[in-house]
This record gives C-alpha cells, sequence and structure tokens, in this order.
C-alpha cells in the first residue's frame, strides 16, 4: 500500500513581511498635541515689566526695560476711557502724558490694551492722540475675544 520510496513533503508559503504602519503613532501624537495645546498656560502681560515702579524701589533696582526702551501700558475700558496706572484720562490729558515720558525717554513704547467691549473709535482715538504726540512705537494688545 504504502510504497517507502516515496515521501510526501509539504512546503509552506513563507508569511509576508510585517508592515509597520505609522496611523497609530501618528494618532497618538495628535492626541498628545491637543493635550498639551489645552493645558498649557498662556502668556500673563503681568510678568513683563512695562511700566515703571513706584517710587519705593532704589534707582539701581530698576527693572530693566529691554531694547526697546521705556513702556507705558494703557487700558481701554468698555466705556471707552484710557486708563494709565489706574486712573482714568480723557484725550487731552492723555497727550500731556505722552509728551513728558517722550521728554525722559525718547524710544517710549506705548501698549494699548483695549476692553473686548470697548469701542474701535476710542482706540483709534488714543492712537491718534499717540501720533499727534509723537509716539512711534505702539503696540495693540488684545487678551480676550470681543462677545
Amino acid at each position: 500500500m504504502h510504497d517507502p520510496g516515496t515521501t510526501l513533503s509539504l512546503t509552506r508559503p513563507k508569511p509576508p513581511k510585517a508592515l509597520i504602519s505609522l496611523v497609530p503613532m501618528i494618532d497618538v501624537m495628535l492626541i498628545l498635541l491637543v493635550f498639551f495645546m489645552v493645558t498649557s498656560t498662556y502668556l500673563n502681560l503681568d510678568m513683563i515689566p512695562a511700566v515703571k515702579r513706584g517710587d519705593d524701589l532704589p534707582q539701581t533696582a530698576a527693572p530693566s526695560q529691554g531694547a526697546g526702551g521705556a513702556a507705558l501700558l494703557i487700558r481701554i475700558g468698555a466705556d471707552g476711557i484710557p486708563t494709565v496706572r489706574g486712573a482714568g484720562l480723557d484725550l487731552p490729558a492723555l497727550e500731556t502724558v505722552f509728551r513728558t515720558r517722550l521728554t525722559e525717554a525718547p524710544e517710549l513704547q506705548v501698549l494699548l490694551l483695549p476692553s473686548g467691549a470697548a469701542d474701535m473709535q476710542a482706540l483709534v482715538s488714543v492712537m491718534d492722540v499717540a501720533t499727534r504726540s509723537g509716539v512711534t512705537n505702539l503696540r495693540v494688545v488684545r487678551l480676550e475675544v470681543a462677545e
């Protein structure tokens, strides 16, 4: 029945090489990106010395103003009144502040921080007064979104 001279040989095909898929790695990286974007901290303007400190500090311990020289932070509230160091000013008084600060520091950097509810006309009026006063370094800083 069975011939001992013949042998039955079974050959199995080689399994295909395993492909390394990058899709799971990309998914994990996107999830990590979203996670770190959501949990990251945002820039706090209070850590930038934008205004001169009070006279209680000695002159040798004055904060460094960086390459731009002295800086002046002006906040524009929802009522449209510009505020410098907590005091609301009208436009002629603001022009006087600009001129006196420019005589002290010709490279004065003005930072405008409008509220999200402030009128555009109030911002333009403050920018116009700054330009008439001779301010050449002016930046508008936006922290909150208008609703």
